[in-house]
């Protein structure tokens, strides 16, 4: 091959379609002059390529680069939508959270509430029952005593050995001295009523009036006989009163009890729920703030 045809044939294929570079431009102009010669075109050539293949290495080094940092912005991207979506679940968490709080600190107020009210329906149901025990004590021992007073009164009669005498009535200072100066006392009234206790009837606000005696009362002769019928109707009379009096001690001592247990568990409940509620709410207000960082 001539050195002409071999300018030829370098220069087609430097001419082919695709060819874009200015180096590769400068090579054939090199070839269409005449006084470059083929030795001198050959050495650029070589220069080309050894400089073509270090560029081609510098790209391949900028192209495991960026793969290595597109790779990194992939994992970024994964680590920021892991990130997002757990800040999203975080969030909503947090709403729930809450939201459940807030339900359960009204109610925690609400049962307070409630407790509240039934002490104090407790407290009142307790004083009126405590009101008709005092009064339903009073009202036996004032009947009992008013028996006693009758007995004693029919002993001075029919049994006399039994009667005790009331004690003696202490003068006033100007009683003391009408006697002193020889005048008299003016007359006690008697008492009147039931063998002169001077009550009248003898009748409990718990029960109603004693029973009528019996259809054969009126059919003993003796005083003696008479005087044991009443007596021993009295003493029935003392006896249901101290058992009633008995049974109501017994009931009040144990309505008292419950009264002040319950008194005590409720105070300790209403401790224990006020602590919740401040809890809670300590609880609700970080989750606010940490919902509105989260926000942000």
């Amino acid at each position: 091959m001539t050195n002409k045809q071999a300018r030829g044939m370098a220069l087609n294929a430097l001419l082919a379609p695709g060819h874009v570079d200015y180096r590769l431009d400068l090579i054939s102009l090199a070839l269409n002059g005449k006084k470059v010669s083929m030795d001198k075109v050959i050495k650029m050539i070589d220069d080309m390529v050894v400089l073509l293949k270090k560029e081609q290495g510098d790209d391949d080094d900028k192209k495991e680069m960026c793969e290595k940092q597109l790779d990194k912005a992939e994992d970024d991207l994964k680590v920021t939508e892991t990130t997002i979506s757990d800040l999203e679940k975080e969030i909503e968490d947090t709403k729930e959270s809450i939201a459940t709080l807030t339900d359960e600190v009204a109610a925690l107020k609400k049962g307070i509430e409630e407790f509240d009210k039934m002490v104090e329906d407790a407290t009142y149901n307790r004083k009126e029952e405590n009101e008709d025990y005092q009064s339903l004590m009073a009202n036996d021992a004032a009947s009992k005593e008013l028996i006693g007073m009758a007995k004693n009164r029919m002993n001075k009669f029919y049994n006399p050995s039994m009667y005790k005498a009331p004690p003696k009535r202490e003068l006033t200072e100007e009683e003391r001295i009408t006697l002193n100066m020889g005048g008299t006392l003016a007359p006690t009234a008697a008492p009147g009523g039931i063998a002169g206790t001077g009550v009248t009837v003898l009748i409990s606000e718990h029960r109603g009036a004693p029973p009528p005696p019996p259809e054969t009362f009126g059919a003993y002769s003796k005083k003696s006989e008479e005087s044991n019928g009443v007596m021993a109707m009295m003493d029935a009379m003392v006896a249901d009163l101290d058992k009633e009096m008995q049974e109501a001690d017994v009931e009040e001592k144990d309505a008292q009890a419950e009264y002040e247990e319950m008194m005590k568990d409720s105070a300790e409940k209403r401790v224990t729920d006020s602590k919740s509620i401040t809890e809670k709410e300590g609880t609700k207000a970080d989750d606010e703030a940490n919902l509105q960082k989260l926000g942000t």
